[in-house]
């Protein structure tokens, strides 16, 4: 499996809200993300669905600068 296949996958949330937002930023989003985006990107996908709900809803906050470059992405290219 590729990256991009494998981030694809990724993106398959059990909260349908954030299936839909992670798949429509990798499609839009993503490719225009650094290297450093791109690896806050992956590592996003890592954690559980209520942490990235709650980072992307701005009802917690990360200590890891690229994911939270990447959040502030998503949330604006979703007028969040």
């Amino acid at each position: 499996m590729n990256g991009t296949s494998r981030l694809r996958w990724l993106c398959r949330r059990g909260m349908k809200e954030l299936d839909v937002l992670l798949s429509r930023f990798l499609e839009h989003g993503y490719p225009a993300l650094d290297e450093a985006g791109q690896r806050g990107f992956a590592r996003l996908l890592e954690r559980q669905d209520p942490e990235i709900y709650a980072l992307l809803t701005a009802r917690a906050e990360t200590d890891d600068p690229e994911i939270d470059c990447v959040v502030q992405r998503i949330r604006s290219d979703a007028g969040l």
